[in-house]
């Protein structure tokens, strides 16, 4: 099952694609109040979502161009409360990453960088048996729901920031149950957007590079296949493509199992307090920014994987303003 959220003014809905058209449903306005549903009845999510699919629909298409009232927003949010949305990601799991994360921070050809040695601390501890806890990933704090954006909606990059580049990953989507208990709802596609021009001076720069926006959609996938999904990352740019790759995700293509990066994610008691909603970044195969692009103003950034429904476009938009400094008011 794909979904997607919609809001129309101070109207919203959760709908379920069934191409060319979208099947509202009765009852649930968001995949939160579904997945929490879901969980206190002990009913599957699918089950759940399946017996309250109404007969209104709508036109897919006319939505995905964003020319009707009704306009896409994050497939997976907390509806009342987006702080209560932790926004985090774990980098160096794929093989494509890690070389361009070896390239942008190597110093000598022969040495290994730090990025590189926990690449390979990855390859061999990182898919643990049944069981057994692996070694713990790279990990990094995202932002909070205010932070993640629609399709259609530009990525900032801000005054203070050097640059902003595409990251092109699946995300995974948690609720947090009653107990304490982490839920997986799914999955969508992402742009996790990074400031790579920064984080190239050197790596202690990865944290602040990560704090900007990002983007999810425009659907969400219950169950999806995540051994191996291939993609296509794009640049569109005064109307034209002009920069494309090949991509792939899932765990084929990764030196962590997702059982091991959820256990090292879950594993703190902060991350389990129930009502919250997790999203998390599973890491990106290439960037275009490897390849020495570094994108501008109204370049669109397109995204697909297979099996997670139709790409996910977002515009660069680079701040005109200079940075001002922000003076703490000491209240002594």
């Amino acid at each position: 099952m794909r979904f997607v959220q919609l809001k129309a003014g101070d109207a919203r809905r959760l709908a379920l694609v069934e191409e060319p058209k979208l099947r509202l449903l009765r009852n649930f306005d968001s995949l939160y109040a579904l997945a929490q549903a879901a969980i206190e009845s002990g009913v599957k999510l699918t089950t759940h979502a399946g017996n309250h699919v109404s007969d209104v629909s709508l036109d897919y298409e006319q939505i995905y161009q964003g020319i009707t009232d009704w306009k896409l927003i994050p497939p997976i949010d907390h509806p009342d409360e987006p702080a209560r949305c932790l926004v985090s990601g774990t980098g160096l799991t794929h093989f494509g990453s890690a070389r361009d994360r070896q390239a942008m921070h190597l110093a000598k050809e022969e040495e290994l960088t730090d990025s590189m040695k926990m690449f390979q601390w990855g390859m061999e501890a990182g898919r643990p048996a049944l069981g057994e806890i692996g070694i713990a990933p790279e990990w990094f704090y995202k932002g909070n729901g205010f932070a993640v954006h629609a399709h259609k909606e530009p990525l900032l990059v801000p005054p203070y920031a050097e640059d902003g580049g595409e990251e092109a990953e699946i995300a995974a989507a948690y609720l947090i149950g009653p107990a304490g208990q982490p839920f997986r709802i799914g999955m969508a596609q992402g742009n996790e957007f990074s400031d790579h021009r920064f984080e190239k001076r050197n790596y202690l720069n990865l944290a602040g590079s990560k704090l900007r926006t990002c983007s999810l959609g425009p659907e969400f996938v219950i169950d999806p296949n995540f051994h191996a999904v291939p993609g296509k990352v794009s640049i569109h740019r005064e109307g034209f493509e002009f920069w494309s790759q090949t991509i792939a995700s899932g765990e084929q293509e990764m030196a962590h199992s997702l059982r091991n990066l959820e256990y090292h994610h879950f594993k703190f008691a902060l991350h389990r307090r129930p009502g919250d909603v997790h999203i998390h970044f599973l890491g990106a195969h290439s960037l275009s920014f490897g390849q020495g692009l570094h994108l501008k103003s109204g370049d669109i950034m397109s995204i697909q994987f297979e099996g997670f429904g139709r790409p996910l476009q977002n515009p660069v938009l680079v701040a005109s303003e200079k940075p001002a400094p922000i003076e703490v008011i000491p209240l002594a």
